[in-house]
């Protein structure tokens, strides 16, 4: 896929990156650290140790996830420049453009997707 057939994903792309910047900067609560926004959230009296510990496992578990989606968002930005978006990168077919439109981001094929998923489940 070329440059010029590519904008409209890396526009979507690009949106979606202030998106979850945006969201990030709003979880932490501005420009204070996620370690200072998690510390807030946490340690009240009436809280068990059991429930600290489950909800600093769950803002960690969220702040992996963000930061894997935006690795997944400027990986797709960079395949872009290189000209070579919409490529699987496992058999070097054109991704459908469905697939893209529903995830920009993707990687692979659905065929090559799945395979990928059940090697890495299984």
């Amino acid at each position: 896929m070329d440059t010029q057939q590519a904008l409209p994903y890396q526009q979507q792309l690009l949106a979606m990156r202030a998106a979850l910047l945006a969201q990030i900067a709003e979880q932490r609560g501005g420009v204070i650290s996620r370690a200072e926004a998690a510390a807030s959230h946490f340690g009240s009296p009436e809280d068990t140790p059991a429930q600290l510990v489950t909800e600093k496992d769950l803002a960690f578990a969220i702040d992996e996830h963000e930061t894997a989606e935006l690795g997944a968002i400027d990986a797709a930005l960079a395949r872009i420049e290189a000209g070579v978006y919409g490529e699987c990168v496992s058999c070097g077919v054109d991704i459908p453009t469905a697939r893209l439109h529903a995830a920009p981001q993707a990687l692979r094929c659905i065929s090559c997707q799945e395979a990928a998923e059940s090697r890495h489940h299984g």
